[in-house]
């Protein structure tokens, strides 16, 4: 009160510094950054991609109008667009079926060419040959052509060093701006660009629309349901000051710390705009009330901040330790996010006891004559309580075990593409892929052979056909692409080309040999080195497969792992490894890693809240309402959605603090009238009611308005986090107003 001007002076001065290190900033564009380094299936991918070439891919999807393929100027907008792919900046491979290495028997020589060479010339009976060769060859079909031959497939292979931030957007652009060159060279095909990069590249893309259009969205929110609210412009506009400049200070600290942005954590400056108006609005409403009154404004201010002070701190430490609790997460992207909203509202917290009260003094304050909105309402609200206590005690009860009961109908299942909404083109293409074409999900063996050049062994090429023919089987995979449908066509091709020995080949040398030909036939980038290790004791198996959910692909995965164990020597016995199988498992190590934080912060919490509220028997109530919102929200959750994904995981860790809050502004009014002024019960009831009552309802309301926001994000771990987030904090209020009074009455402290 004393030092106002140097108390905002400082402020500024210190966000300000805070605010510098936003130069720092950068964003993380890889799919790779939601897996933490010791995650056992990024280790078994990276050593996958160690041994033969990465999988890093863009895929072209080619679909001429007419739907044929194979007719002269599609397939040479394909030929053309398959030699321009090897621009690409990185690319290390290009697969269509132009260059498409088919091989034919010539008497004694193996000729091993381009499938379609000077496309726009062939002749129909070339064109007819060339299509029974692509509908019938395993490689391509169901991978790089439709079996209709309505679609076609260009697959470009990247190998990113990892040097630059700007990598894979350049080649996504890169990617996008030769589709369109394409369709205006040949404007009756439809070019469409999916893949890992372009999926890669969408990322960033989600988190400046939501930057664009979620941030201005929720200041117009905050702005008017604060001006509706709090009748006060001063009172507006110095919130509006504190949590732009908690905003800035959270950027810049991320800065500072070396931190990387990601989509999740371009929802933490939402999160800490919410928050820091929730301290706002408890020290402004109080100081209205005391303005009100006919109080002048230091003293106003002076028993606002007297009241306000120990609950705006507990509640402040509480939810920071919640969100701190994110550090358990298996998920790199949720520890910052949790880091980055912890120290927003820290910040939020010394803004609110500093420079919103000293700038307060300064600016000129005239509260209306009228009490803040839903004043009269709460007041009301609170003899209900009084009057109803039983019917609601029992009837809250009720709801309660009626809504955690359906915890259980929550089934834990993600799709990475789903992550994105159907409104983004990437989303878009890659259904379209899905069901035209191919899946870019990937289910990826590497077998191991039992030793050096032991790839050719008829008995381990045998053991591979039989599970690839498995695999094959199983209705969510589309195609599989294994190196014995070669070394069938090589034996075929040996043989003078006759069907009856498409088979695999009954001698090692002799398989070696045919090997050895076509390796030495192949041109440069079309190699084996992404299907055979270099020592030839192991081979790669690609299943692709259709859109799956994370448990069809676990379970496919178990079933092969134990078809493996019953049916293959012990040497031969491997785990799929590929970012399809990283996602489907990352949901579930989450929940586990977030359970353990969501324990220990709730230990913590309620340690934290016996001791300031000195009484063990009130810190114990306190736990049910505390507890009781996030297992109804789960439990309506599991009525209405039933599916709960990665992003939900640290639902629970990140509302156990600020569901607190509530409870904590409502127990410290409750026992400050208990203590201070020697109320009954159900007056200290009343006594809460009519002081933080309002305050509640109007943090409560811009709370889940904040995190609802997010519900409208194109980013799915966004829009479902934000969405059970604002249920959480709406379910309790409604514990906090017609639970916790009820628990008080029944069971709180006798003693005044």
């Amino acid at each position: 009160m004393r030092h106002r001007w140097l108390v905002v002076i400082l402020s500024v001065i210190l966000i300000a510094l805070a605010a510098s290190g936003a130069r720092f900033l950068g964003f993380s564009n890889d799919y790779r950054m939601f897996f933490s380094e010791e995650n056992p299936q990024l280790l078994a991918f990276e050593a996958l991609q160690n041994t033969y070439t990465k999988t890093d891919n863009i895929l072209f999807v080619v679909s001429p109008r007419d739907g044929n393929v194979f007719t002269p100027k599609t397939l040479a907008t394909v030929e053309w667009l398959t030699k321009e792919s090897w621009q690409l900046p990185y690319s290390l491979r290009v697969d269509s079926i132009t260059n498409y290495q088919h091989t034919e028997a010539e008497e004694d020589d193996l000729l091993v060419a381009d499938l379609v060479e000077d496309a726009a010339n062939l002749t129909d009976e070339q064109l007819k040959k060339i299509r029974d060769v692509a509908l019938h060859e395993p490689l391509l079909r169901n991978r790089l052509i439709s079996p209709d031959g309505a679609h076609t497939g260009i697959n470009i292979t990247v190998q990113l060093p990892g040097k630059k931030l700007d990598e894979v957007p350049e080649v996504a652009d890169f990617a996008y701006k030769l589709a369109q060159r394409a369709m205006e060279q040949n404007p009756d095909v439809e070019v469409r660009v999916t893949g890992l990069v372009a999926m890669n590249a969408t990322f960033p893309k989600m988190a400046q629309n939501d930057m664009q259009t979620l941030y201005p969205l929720m200041l117009l929110i905050i702005l008017v349901t604060m001006a509706f609210m709090l009748r006060s412009i001063s009172g507006v506009v110095v919130s509006m000051l504190v949590l732009l400049m908690a905003v800035f200070a959270t950027l810049g600290l991320t800065g500072w710390l070396g931190m990387q942005m990601s989509p999740p954590t371009t929802s933490a400056p939402v999160m800490v705009m919410t928050l820091a108006v929730a301290d706002c609005i408890h020290i402004i409403v109080l100081f209205l009330q005391g303005l009100r009154k006919g109080e002048d404004k230091e003293t106003a201010m002076l028993e606002s901040l007297r009241l306000n002070l120990g609950p705006v701190f507990l509640t402040s430490i509480t939810t920071a330790i919640g969100f701190l609790s994110l550090n358990f997460s298996d998920a790199p992207p949720f520890r910052d996010l949790g880091n980055m909203a912890a120290m927003g509202v820290m910040v939020a917290l010394l803004l609110s006891l500093s420079f919103l009260p000293a700038l307060l003094m300064i600016l000129p304050v005239k509260a209306s004559t009228r009490h803040t909105r839903g004043q009269g309402v709460m007041e009301r609200l609170g003899d209900f309580v009084i009057r109803k206590c039983t019917p609601l005690f029992w009837g809250m009860a009720a709801l309660i075990v009626l809504l955690v009961s359906q915890v259980p109908r929550n089934h834990l299942n993600d799709e990475f593409i789903k992550y994105f909404s159907e409104n983004v083109p990437f989303r878009v293409d890659t259904d379209y892929a899905v069901e035209h074409l191919t899946g870019i999900y990937l289910l990826e063996y590497s077998l191991p052979a039992g030793g050096e050049g032991m790839i050719a062994n008829p008995e381990y090429l045998q053991h591979v056909e039989a599970f690839a023919n498995w695999l094959r089987q199983q209705p969510e995979v589309l195609h599989v692409n294994t190196i014995t449908d070669i070394m069938k066509r090589l034996n075929k091709n040996m043989h003078g080309d006759d069907p009856s020995w498409y088979k695999l080949p009954d001698n090692q040398e002799l398989a070696a040999q045919y090997l050895l030909l076509y390796e030495f036939s192949l041109p440069f980038g079309l190699d084996l080195n992404n299907q055979i290790n270099v020592r030839k004791s192991a081979t790669r198996l690609t299943a692709s497969l259709k859109s799956i959910s994370s448990e069809q692909l676990l379970t496919l995965d178990q079933k092969a792992a134990q078809w493996l164990k019953d049916n293959v020597p012990a040497y031969i016995q491997t785990h799929g490894a590929s970012p399809s199988v990283m996602f489907a498992n990352i949901g579930h190590r989450n929940i586990r890693a977030m359970l353990k934080g969501t324990t220990v912060a709730l230990v913590l919490i309620s340690l934290i809240l016996m001791f300031s509220l000195r009484s063990v028997r009130i810190g114990l109530l306190s736990l049910i309402p505390n507890l009781a919102p996030i297992g109804m929200a789960f439990g309506f959750w599991g009525l209405f959605v039933g599916q709960v994904g990665l992003a939900l995981s640290v639902v629970s860790g990140m509302t156990i603090g600020i569901v607190v809050d509530d409870t904590v502004h409502f127990l410290s009014k409750y026992l400050r009238a208990r203590r201070e002024q020697g109320l009954s019960s159900e007056q200290a009831v009343r006594y809460a009611f009519h002081t933080v009552g309002t305050a509640l309802w109007v943090t409560t309301l811009v709370l889940m308005l904040g995190f609802g926001v997010l519900a409208f994000s194109d980013f799915e771990l966004n829009a479902g986090m934000g969405l059970l987030t604002a249920i959480t904090i709406g379910l309790a209020l409604l514990a906090d107003f017609l639970f916790l009074p009820p628990l008080l009455m029944k069971f709180g402290d006798k003693q005044k």
